[in-house]
């Protein structure tokens, strides 16, 4: 049997499951309710000064029939007294002490502002802290969360700060809202983080009440730009994962990944890509704090399908297999099969080629229905109609290189070899 006990900065857990800093941890009857379903730690909703929050707060982007693909929120950090937060965290884990309690930091941007709670959050005998340098809104326009987690020197100044006075291992919450995260990545490793979470949520609309004109959510006829999160911000969040895991000096710092994670097969590919554990939210506040149980289930039986006996054992093993586009192999190529067993006549793979891609499906019209058929020659290996067919394997791509070696963009430029004829 798979062993799913997870070890991150020292920190132990019985899974790497954790709920991200987020509504679902703000509280102790939240966390008790996810403990008792099985999570194997929180980061606790961002502790700093109080704030008020606002009424409407979440918005959502619906797709194909589905709920919330995209979720949207402009709640601040914790609206709860600090000490009422700090008692409740101590009482949560004396019933829990074999689950991971981080608690998520945001101070005013003073080092002395930093220091008081640090200490504060440290009594409570909490495992470690995450520094939220990524919330987008609201915290923004007050000098803090994005607006330190966009200037590398920044961030690395608040850092600098922090590990004067932890005396347990530091989390840094990288913001997605960059062209890149490395430079703030190396800027906090270099300041001394432990580790490092992404991604925090993307700044965003997600769209416009076409009755009121006023963009979600709505609070008394206006918005704000809100941070983005859910199954729609995936492939960013591997993106940014990824990218500190290909960089030299970001490599070898601990991930915890953050992102559109709402099974395990989603874990399993930001563990893959460079994550030692995962956080979670959006799933939990869509489908309730059970799903952990699928997730774990789910991590173990494919880690005892693939032979891996502990989380460490396939953490990173994807990375290598990200390269530049000139260093792709030029000469392999795959072509579609249409399997007219499974074929439904639907159509959508011949609309989908004919009218937007290389024209490279045959339709026979007939009665009952229209058979469809590759054209090779003319079949260039896109994936397009593998992803409009709504029938699983009907649609498969068959290699057919088009030459025995290895060859990128870099040697076909240096043979000059025709375009045309390869």
């Amino acid at each position: 049997m798979a062993n799913l006990q997870s070890t991150f900065l020292g920190i132990k857990s019985p899974n790497p499951f954790w709920l991200a800093s987020a509504p679902p941890t703000d509280k102790k009857i939240n966390v008790l309710r996810a403990f008792e379903a099985g999570w194997g730690g929180v980061v606790w909703k961002t502790l700093g000064d109080q704030v008020k929050n606002v009424s409407s707060r979440y918005s959502s982007v619906d797709f194909g029939g589905h709920r919330a693909m995209g979720f949207n929120n402009i709640e601040l950090i914790s609206d709860r007294p600090l000490e009422l937060n700090l008692r409740e965290i101590r009482e949560v884990m004396k019933e829990f002490p074999d689950r991971a309690m981080i608690v998520s930091l945001m101070a005013n941007n003073t080092k002395e502002s930093w220091r008081e709670l640090i200490k504060k959050v440290q009594d409570t005998g909490c495992h470690g802290l995450e520094l939220n340098f990524g919330c987008p809104h609201g915290m923004v326009e007050r000098g803090m969360g994005a607006v330190v987690g966009q200037d590398p020197m920044i961030a690395k100044m608040v850092v600098e700060w922090v590990m004067e006075y932890a005396e347990i291992p530091v989390i840094t919450k990288l913001t997605p809202n960059v062209h890149s995260v490395v430079p703030a990545g190396e800027a906090v490793i270099e300041a001394g983080t432990n580790g490092l979470s992404l991604i925090n949520t993307i700044q965003s609309i997600t769209g416009v009440d076409l009755d009121t004109f006023v963009p979600n959510p709505n609070v008394g006829g206006m918005s704000v730009y809100g941070g983005y999160c859910g199954p729609a911000v995936k492939p960013i969040a591997l993106k940014f994962l990824t990218s500190l895991g290909r960089n030299e000096k970001t490599s070898h710092t601990p991930i915890s990944g953050i992102g559109g994670i709402s099974t395990w097969k989603d874990a399993a590919e930001f563990m893959l890509l460079g994550a030692s554990n995962v956080q979670v939210c959006t799933a939990a506040m869509k489908h309730g704090f059970r799903i952990v149980t699928d997730m774990c289930e789910g991590l173990s039986n494919w880690m005892d399908e693939k032979g891996f006996k502990t989380i460490d054992d396939f953490v990173g093993l994807s990375i290598k297999k990200i390269t530049h586009w000139e260093e792709l192999d030029i000469n392999f190529h795959i072509t579609a099969h249409i399997n007219e067993e499974k074929c439904i006549h639907c159509g959508l793979c011949y609309i989908a080629c004919e009218d937007t891609s290389h024209q490279a499906i045959d339709i026979r019209k007939g009665m009952p229905y229209n058979t469809y058929t590759i054209k090779e020659e003319e079949c260039v290996g896109c994936n397009l109609c593998k992803i409009m067919c709504p029938v699983d394997d009907c649609i498969t791509m068959v290699e057919n290189r088009k030459g025995p070696e290895y060859l990128n963009w870099k040697e076909f430029q240096k043979r000059g070899l025709p375009l045309n004829d390869h």
